[in-house]
């Protein structure tokens, strides 16, 4: 569905990709693991149009999207959840998820999907009134998850979104996530906590200064030396 190949890209001077390759098949969850500044977030920015590669390639659905506008990505299925959440403080729970949906025009199809939302995030139901501003760290993370999915993408890309959620949250985030995998959108995740994103997902890669170092089936890079000792804290 989704391929970024030898995909390079730069703030200013500050070369952050490498030579980025990445393959996410439809209806799978790949996972991308790194440090603070390998190049995760920066690598999600190229796919959404929000940063120009300096080279490299990115194809989705066979078409190539590098160098479109981020609205017309959008348009073709991909939305993203960014990483501290940035919903809309000043906007209530319920025009946050219309937001999701502003490029949508079928009316009917949008109440279905809010209802779906709200039973997928019940916490967000009771508080559709209320400004997301209010909202606890974990019930915005809900609420960004769910102003993307009012877009009815077929490709969701994930941020950190666990990042600074307490462990029972975290455990309603990835629930969440298996939710959303199973009724058929594709998930490219970013994700540090290795142990609760590599079982869920399919393919994972690993990035450092901006290269993928390790890269293969999840289940072969739970038991890999390296990524234990760097992200499972195994030695």
């Amino acid at each position: 569905m989704l391929r970024l190949e030898d995909v390079r890209a730069s703030y200013g001077s500050i070369r952050a990709l490498r030579g980025v390759t990445v393959d996410v098949p439809a209806g799978a969850v790949v996972t991308i693991l790194g440090a603070n500044g390998a190049g995760k977030t920066t690598t999600l920015r190229t796919v959404t149009g929000l940063l120009r590669p300096d080279g490299g390639r990115i194809t989705y659905e066979g078409r190539r999207i590098d160098g479109l506008a981020p609205d017309r990505i959008v348009r073709l299925g991909i939305s993203m959840v960014p990483e501290r959440r940035e919903v809309f403080p000043e906007m209530t729970v319920l025009e946050n998820l219309r937001m999701g949906a502003y490029s949508r025009r079928d009316r009917s199809a949008i109440a279905t999907d809010l209802d779906e939302t709200f039973t997928l995030f019940g916490d967000l139901r009771e508080r559709r009134r209320q400004l997301a501003g209010s909202l606890s760290g974990g019930q915005q993370q809900m609420l960004a998850i769910g102003r993307a999915l009012m877009a009815r993408p077929r490709l969701l890309l994930l941020d950190e979104p666990t990042l600074g959620l307490a462990p029972l949250l975290v455990q309603r985030i990835f629930e969440a996530i298996g939710e959303i995998s199973r009724s058929g959108v594709t998930i490219l995740l970013v994700e540090q906590n290795a142990h609760r994103a590599l079982p869920m997902s399919r393919f994972a890669y690993v990035l450092e200064t901006g290269r993928v170092v390790v890269s293969g089936a999840s289940r072969d890079l739970i038991s890999d030396a390296r990524v234990k000792q760097s992200y499972l804290g195994e030695i």
